[in-house]
């Protein structure tokens, strides 16, 4: 009895996942068609206010009109009107990114739209959160929290080593990682950050960003005949590489590099597979000096970056201040850009 019990509970489990499979893609397909409606009436009124002087008095007795004659329509006011057209303008001449907004609900546009305001920026967010499937709310956290400075700041710094990789690492790390989730006191040990890493695994993979998997902690590692423990590993899909993190809970330091290095060429030679690429490190840090990594990184081999962490969060504006800075310096003649091309 028990056993065909089992089967019926398999075979309904199949019918179940018949219908949710089903219900996802009509709510997708729903979701497409809504926001082609938004950006047909975005487009008209573009046209309109450009040829016809439409402004917002016009566009205010438009969804009056709207209204009265369509009382079962919901999401036409007028601010929401100018909204369509917003999304229109910001989208139209980007074929890349026109798609992306179709995939992402309407309530994740206007988040994008309304906090964004460059073009990278907004390409940053709706590519991570399609592909991170991000919910509303997830994607108001990485929004408020500089997601996009921190990982620009971190993909203008790569070292060499990681640019010469077959795999692109661009867009994929951050400089700087957010761990308020911890509630770590202000002088804490490795360990105890360690533990709490461990302990809210899932909030730490979230702000890794889409792509890691956890492999393990306290990772041995055997050479010779001694035992290492490497502090945490994880795997990239998209980059199909392991990433090893080293933690340190003080200050940077240039022979950190070493330790990683070693744990590096250990998982090349004895963990990756045939067909993956090879192993990235990040060195995660309290705090670190850019000029002494940018120093320490230059002829480093190994490809391995290090990044710093924070328990509280980081004003927008000065990471925006970082990241101008950054790029104004990497224009300027002599750079590592310009000594690269």
């Amino acid at each position: 009895m028990s056993g065909k019990l089992i089967h019926k509970n398999t075979e309904f489990s199949e019918v179940l996942g018949i219908i949710r499979a089903g219900r996802a893609k009509a709510y997708k397909a729903v979701n497409v068609a809504l926001i082609d409606t938004y950006w047909a009436v975005g487009a008209y009124l573009s046209q309109k206010v450009a040829d016809s002087g439409w402004g917002k008095g016009i566009v205010k007795e438009l969804a009056d009109w709207l209204l009265a004659r369509a009382p079962d329509l919901k999401g036409f006011s007028s601010s929401n009107l100018w909204r369509m057209k917003q999304l229109y303008e910001v989208y139209a001449d980007s074929p890349k990114l026109a798609p992306l907004v179709r995939v992402l609900p309407w309530t994740h546009n206007l988040l994008i739209l309304g906090q964004s305001k460059r073009l990278e920026e907004r390409e940053f967010y709706l590519k991570s959160a399609v592909k991170a499937r991000w919910s509303k709310r997830e994607l108001a956290r990485q929004i408020e929290t500089a997601a996009f400075e921190r990982t620009a700041l971190a993909s203008k710094k790569l070292a060499p080593a990681v640019r010469d990789l077959p795999q692109d690492a661009t867009g994929v790390f951050k400089d700087s990682y957010l761990l308020d989730f911890l509630d770590l006191p202000e002088r804490h040990k490795e360990v105890e950050l360690q533990a709490g890493l461990l302990h809210n695994l899932r909030k730490f993979l979230m702000e890794l960003g889409g792509g890691f998997a956890f492999v393990g902690e306290k990772v041995r590692v055997q050479v010779g005949n001694q035992d290492f423990e490497l502090d945490l590993l994880f795997y990239h899909r998209d980059l199909q590489c392991l990433v090893a993190f080293e933690l340190k809970s003080g200050r940077f330091e240039p022979e950190h590099l070493g330790k990683l290095s070693f744990y590096l060429e250990a998982l090349d030679r004895d963990r990756k597979r045939p067909h993956e690429n090879p192993s990235i490190g990040v060195l995660l840090c309290r705090t670190k000096d850019d000029e002494v990594v940018e120093y320490a990184m230059s002829r480093h081999i190994s490809p391995a970056l290090v990044a710093q962490y924070e328990t509280r969060l980081i004003p927008k504006v000065i990471l925006q201040q970082k990241l101008h800075e950054w790029s104004l310096m990497l224009e300027a003649p002599g750079s590592q850009e310009e000594t690269e091309s």
